[in-house]
């Protein structure tokens, strides 16, 4: 039985998916949610931006994140899951790989498509890398 799961989320379809899948299966997923957003802070470290505007841009990426995952908590809510949410900032396939690993989670929920298939296929998924990289089991939607 899973009694913790991690749930990695942003803003896309593939999100949105996963959490009615979530709320349609929720029998099957009783434990303990943790509803991840990781802010992908290399995106504008590496284009000379000045510090005051990476701050000012972490700040803001930071309030669309807390929105991002309260609108899912109280979908979840709503449907009588419970859930928890947590922000991180770095890359986002490293970091869920690296939180589902070193803090015990038993399975991973992602949606399968997040940037679009062109970027997909040259770069890869979060989805993609965690398949090969979490020691736990990982569900896709």
């Amino acid at each position: 039985m899973f009694t913790k799961i991690l749930v990695p989320l942003n803003a896309s379809p593939s999100a949105e998916k996963t959490v009615r899948a979530l709320i349609a299966q929720r029998e099957q997923f009783n434990a303990a949610l943790t509803l991840l957003h990781v802010i992908d802070s290399s995106q504008w470290a590496y284009k000379n931006i000045p510090q005051f505007q990476q701050e000012m841009i972490r700040d803001n990426a930071l309030k669309a994140g807390e929105h991002l995952l309260e609108t899912h908590q109280k979908t979840l809510a709503a449907e009588g899951v419970v859930s928890e949410t947590r922000i991180e900032l770095g890359s986002p396939r490293q970091t869920v790989c690296t939180i589902a690993n070193e803090e015990g989670f038993n399975l991973v929920i992602l949606g399968r498509r997040g940037s679009g298939e062109i970027r997909d296929v040259l770069f890869g998924t979060v989805a993609n890398y965690a398949l090969h990289n979490v020691d736990c089991p990982v569900l896709l939607f």
